[in-house]
């Protein structure tokens, strides 16, 4: 298929971009590099440098390559909920109006097939854990409030112009493939933050809230491997159904708490990380894991990478090289 990936200079574009490469898929990646790196996007995929919301109907209507396009992966997003929280605005415009006047390009270009990457910040703090795909959508910051937003639109456009769209609400990806990681200016994620303090980056790695009703009184959370996150892409873009809009959770259905994540990192770098203990965040919920029943049974999809060391040691590879690059750079 001739695909567009939106985003896909980002983490999970560009590793999503990768591996529909390799299963013999013809790409055009579209991203204003914002957040995203140029040397992310594979060397195969034509690149186009723009906003989406003003080229979206240009790229779509064949005007790279003169052919049209069987489907999109839409992965570009603002994805920070600190930010959101601190201006909204900017989440509303570059999420929702985004992604509105994509699928309005779908729809007049007749491109019937659609991948969301989307995210479990659209349910909020769950009453149930492991969390199916029928629970409350209650977000509560302004980024998973536009994912919801954004799901709903797709809904709609599927149901009355016969778009096949699957979106994927996925928990904490994590990895690396292909040589490509966590690679932000703002770093929020666990996995890369405590791989910074092993690198003396910084000097600790903050954990925020340890009297939890946990194992070991942190927050609990559900990690997925980029590279099987990215093998569920192909699979919903390869089934999707016509005027169907289906929604897939991700994850590993395991859970790993603040302080196992640590360990595991520090088994793998073979390097001291010391921690300081801090206040609970508001809105953090204590357990964040997924049910993925639904995207197994329908998708075929199984992760495969599922182990913390593996996840860890693919992104400490990751980091590793960066850190050398950079050097290399600066001298």
């Amino acid at each position: 298929m001739r695909l567009l990936v939106t985003g896909g200079a980002g983490y999970v574009g560009s590793v999503c971009s990768a591996v529909l490469l390799e299963q013999g898929h013809d790409l055009v990646v579209v991203d204003d590099l914002s957040t995203g790196n140029r040397d992310a996007v594979p060397e195969s995929a034509t690149f186009v440098e723009g906003d989406l919301a003003d080229c979206a109907v240009d790229v779509l209507s064949a005007g790279v390559g003169g052919q049209a396009f069987d489907g999109v992966v839409h992965c570009a997003a603002r994805s920070l909920v600190g930010e959101s929280v601190v201006d909204p605005a900017e989440y509303w415009h570059g999420n929702v109006v985004t992604s509105l006047r994509l699928l309005d390009a779908m729809r007049a270009t007749g491109t019937r097939r659609l991948v969301f990457s989307s995210t479990a910040a659209t349910y909020g703090e769950p009453d149930v854990v492991p969390i199916v795909e029928d629970a409350p959508t209650r977000p509560t910051n302004p980024y998973g409030a536009t994912k919801l937003a954004i799901d709903h639109a797709i809904t709609s456009y599927a149901n009355a112009y016969g778009i096949g769209a699957t979106s994927l609400r996925y928990f904490n990806v994590a990895g690396a493939y292909g040589g490509v990681g966590e690679n932000r200016i703002v770093e929020t994620h666990l996995i890369p933050l405590v791989l910074q303090v092993a690198m003396g980056y910084r000097e600790h790695i903050s954990v925020f809230g340890t009297d939890w009703q946990t194992r070991d009184g942190t927050a609990v959370r559900d990690y997925i491997h980029v590279r099987d996150l990215a093998e569920a892409h192909v699979l919903a873009l390869e089934s999707s159904v016509e005027g169907k809009h289906r929604i897939f959770n991700l994850g590993s259905g395991e859970g790993f708490t603040v302080r196992e994540v640590i360990d595991a990192c520090r088994r793998v770098t073979g390097r001291d990380i010391p921690v300081v203990d801090a206040p609970r965040r508001a809105g953090d919920p204590a357990v964040l894991i997924a049910s993925s029943d639904r995207a197994i049974s329908e998708l075929g999809w199984k992760p495969k990478l599922t182990e913390l060391d593996t996840i860890v040691a693919d992104a400490w590879e990751f980091t590793r090289q960066l850190g050398d690059r950079s050097h290399a750079a600066r001298t």
